[in-house]
């Protein structure tokens, strides 16, 4: 069977359902990865047309000679399986993501007393990751703030209820200048150490006002019972969070937990650019750039970045704010036009 006998057959085969089709060249190497909501009227439409507008997608077509195709349930699946066979093959005609730094990130340990440290390492042992942070700057800017609010020992010890009990380690300097409660020798409970572990993840998902909220809370506590030197402290803490938070850019109060995305392009590339809003202001933002192969539209360029920065930075968040509609549905998830907000 030569060539064109076997692309008319797997053509009529073709099922007329969403999925991804990768085309392989006479070596059986993949040269281009794509997706389809109908997968028999993309795939037939390379092949029906007999001039192309642009020359490349002519030699992509005349290169083909095989395809294969996987068929997905949603058009969001599509997007996440297309990004990850892209990766894994690196076609030749395909856009290329060009975002290949390590970004640092911060770490909650799993562990008795967790620790609090930054990485830029992802491992696998149940420990919660907050990121990535696209400047070492504005990481080392929370971890301080995460240092003037609470006390977190920075110790390696093993703290298990076991080892404090026997009575095998003793509070160090850190604790005798405010900077830990000394759970290593059971002068802080886990309980206690937990809750603060718990206002610092708000903190590190842009909760910032859940935690200043809790502060106001207890200053007034603290006020109400005449303890003031204790509610100053507070209200210092109060101080910093309130400076910390006009660092951000405020968008505005009534907008929480959405990721806003754009494009731009040129003949040769595109730079896809995200924003992360919670409670009303930037929290991340990050832009990647793609390597144009077959003038590819900017809507194509705009759903690859946007799954890119969503993997990358772990989003789940339920609205999406885009600069056009987009022919897409993603379950659970809002996607509005920026005109349209």
């Amino acid at each position: 069977m030569d060539r064109s006998e076997k692309i008319s057959t797997i053509l009529k085969t073709l099922p007329e359902v969403p999925g991804i089709y990768q085309y392989l060249d006479a070596d059986g190497k993949v040269i281009y990865v794509g997706k389809a909501k109908n997968l028999k009227n993309r795939v037939s439409s390379y092949f029906n047309k007999i001039q192309y507008e642009n020359r490349k997608t002519q030699v992509l077509v005349k290169n083909i000679a095989d395809i294969l195709f996987i068929v997905v349930n949603n058009e969001m699946e599509s997007l996440l399986l297309e990004n990850t066979l892209i990766k894994k093959y690196q076609p030749r005609y395909n856009v290329l993501l060009k975002d290949d730094k390590s970004f640092p990130w911060i770490c909650i340990k799993k562990e008795p007393f967790p620790r609090i440290f930054p990485t830029r390492k992802k491992i696998k042992d149940g420990s919660e990751y907050f990121g990535p942070y696209t400047s070492v700057k504005t990481m080392r800017a929370v971890l301080d703030l995460i240092k003037q609010l609470y006390q977190i020992r920075s110790c390696n010890l093993k703290l298990s209820q076991e080892n404090i009990q026997a009575g095998k380690f003793k509070v160090c300097l850190e604790y005798h200048i405010g900077n830990c409660k000394g759970p290593c020798e059971a002068k802080q409970t886990e309980a206690d150490y937990l809750e603060m572990i718990q206002q610092i993840r708000s903190i590190l998902k842009g909760k910032v006002n859940d935690v200043a909220n809790h502060f106001k809370n207890i200053m007034h506590e603290l006020s109400a019972s005449f303890k003031f030197e204790e509610a100053q402290q507070i209200k210092d803490k109060l101080d910093y969070l309130e400076k910390f938070k006009n660092k951000n850019v405020v968008v505005h109060p009534d907008i929480d937990d959405v990721d806003v995305f754009s494009v731009e392009s040129d003949t040769k590339f595109a730079y896809v650019n995200f924003l992360k809003i919670s409670s009303g202001a930037i929290v991340q933002g990050h832009t990647i750039e793609l390597k144009k192969k077959m003038d590819e539209p900017d809507e194509e360029l705009l759903l690859m970045g946007m799954v890119e920065l969503r993997n990358i930075f772990a989003s789940n968040s339920k609205e999406i704010i885009l600069p056009f509609e987009v022919d897409l549905e993603i379950p659970n998830v809002k996607i509005t036009p920026a005109t349209g907000r």
